[in-house]
């Protein structure tokens, strides 16, 4: 497709300053019609704040914008649409407590009815691989199946510029083979793609042009099917991130025993346990692979202690019955949690990040009940460093700070606390390269002390780095276990839609 004499977008000098902060400092960038474009950059690099300021949800302090030749001043994400412009969050927007056919109908033509919005993502649905129910409530979705609904709703509105910030994290294999087929047609098609991830070896086969952000201030431009991941690490982060170092596992005695657990849903739209049964040992990663919303967040609250209705005897930490204990029960005998949700669940967002610190550990907690402010702030500042984390500092409001420099956070709060056994769910989701690799490490760090470590995510590439052993969630079950050694990502891609029990049917 040749490429027209009119960008679609043309961003200016734009400058965006917070209190703390320069976000973008001097920002220009060109998206041409039917180019997907990859921003690329490492977490606080300032790619939110630029792909907010474009949909008009932030506006920038200097700097002009033109669309497909015009200039175009986008007072707000109304304005966005109208120009044909749709945003996919990486912190999504979406209204709890009404139904993922009601929230996709806020954003569309009110003409159209709410039978005709419902048969619209079906399709949409469909034509992507994309697993959704129109008449679920948001609320009870899982962090990938909210993302799942952003996507058909960006696609709805059939964009001239489609921006989407980590859109794959929530899909197997096969199912970003599809989406990148789709992404590829939309292109064909005249539509322009922003394309934001830290996943290189994505950028480099679907983007055909890559901006580059450091601190703010672009650092780079290319064409990333011309590049490494190794140069597209130094443009970003200045360096290549430091290569894992994943020794063979001496696994010792089982820490974590869960015995045929069978546990029906909570809500009417959640996913029955079904006979779920796996052991982690100290000095070893199991990581469970699969799509969002096959039972996953179902388990984890099983295990967290934020459901106690698991029936007795089916899950133990060490020899001891946990089935119907409280969280507080299950951490004094050394269980760390990190959830998929930041925040809310992993932080409250008003709260500074040495507050924060309270909601998993009371050692600053006196007899008396008087908080050691001193010791939380310490606390907080080591975390902070360890894991360079880009804050204003341990009173910094957790809402503060980026989705990655959060997760830092949160991941540090519960490895600083030397875990017996640490559960972990989407331990780098939307985290950059540098970062990504430092937690991976951390990861196996502690596997190496002797802590038993069990991760989910839905990120393949992440479990062949770090696990030991791999078993695959689908529709409420789990596959057996497999030694990392003998996994693929074709057979795991598979065993996430249910072929194992067919597999072993033939063996």
């Amino acid at each position: 497709m040749s490429v027209s004499a009119v960008a679609r977008l043309t961003l200016a000098h734009i400058r965006k300053a917070y209190p703390a902060v320069v976000a973008n400092d001097d920002v220009s960038l060109t998206v041409q019609p039917g180019e997907i474009h990859a921003v690329l950059g490492e977490n606080g690099a300032g790619k939110s704040t630029l792909m907010k300021i474009i949909y008009g949800a932030v506006q920038p302090d200097a700097g002009s914008i033109t669309f497909d030749g015009k200039a175009v001043t986008i007072k707000n994400p109304v304005d966005a649409r109208a120009l044909g412009i749709a945003m996919v969050f990486q912190h999504f927007s979406l209204f709890e407590t009404i139904s993922v056919a009601e929230n996709v109908w806020l954003g569309l033509d009110k003409s159209l009815s709410l039978a005709d919005v419902t048969q619209k993502i079906t399709a949409k649905a469909a034509q992507y691989g994309l697993d959704i129910d129109p008449a679920r409530p948001v609320h009870t979705l899982g962090v990938g199946e909210r993302q799942r609904v952003e996507i058909v709703r960006a696609l709805l509105t059939e964009p001239r510029l489609l921006i989407l910030d980590e859109p794959t994290s929530v899909l197997t294999p096969q199912a970003v083979d599809k989406l990148f087929d789709t992404l590829r047609l939309l292109a064909a098609q005249g539509c322009s793609i922003l394309y934001i991830s830290h996943k290189l070896h994505e950028i480099r086969a679907l983007c055909t042009a890559c901006t580059v952000l450091r601190g703010g201030k672009v650092t780079g431009v290319c064409d990333p099917r011309q590049e490494s991941n190794a140069s597209l690490s130094r443009l970003m982060i200045g360096s290549e991130p430091p290569a894992l170092v994943h020794r063979d596992a001496l696994a010792g005695a089982a820490v974590l025993t869960v015995s045929v657990l069978s546990l029906h849903r909570a809500d009417e739209f959640g996913i029955d346990l079904d006979g779920i049964s796996l052991t982690v040992r100290a000095g070893e990663v199991l990581g469970i692979a699969g799509v969002s919303g096959n039972g996953q967040k179902e388990l984890l609250y099983a295990l967290s202690g934020e459901d106690t209705r698991a029936p007795a005897g089916s899950i133990a930490i060490g020899a001891q019955d946990v089935s119907q204990a409280a969280p507080q029960q299950r951490r004094a005998l050394g269980l760390h949690f990190v959830p998929e949700e930041r925040l809310g669940r992993g932080a409250v967002p008003s709260m500074s990040l040495a507050h924060n610190l309270l909601l998993t550990r009371d050692q600053a907690v006196g007899k008396a009940g008087w908080i050691d402010m001193n010791t939380l702030r310490t606390q907080a500042q080591q975390i902070i460093a360890r894991f360079n984390v880009k804050a204003g500092g341990p009173n910094a409001p957790a809402r503060s700070l980026s989705g990655g420099n959060l997760q830092k956070f949160i991941v540090g709060r519960e490895m600083q606390a030397q875990p017996k056994l640490l559960i972990i769910s989407q331990p780098t989701w939307g985290v950059d390269v540098g970062a990504s690799a430092q937690i991976r490490g951390e990861i196996l760090a502690l596997r190496d002390a002797g802590c038993a470590v069990l991760v989910v995510s839905e990120e393949l590439d992440e479990l062949f780095e770090i696990a030991d052993r791999l078993q695959v969630m689908a529709k409420g079950r789990i596959s057996p276990s497999v030694p990392i050694k003998e996994a693929s990502v074709e057979k795991i891609g598979e065993w996430m839609s249910g072929l194992w029990q067919s597999e072993a049917a033939h063996a």
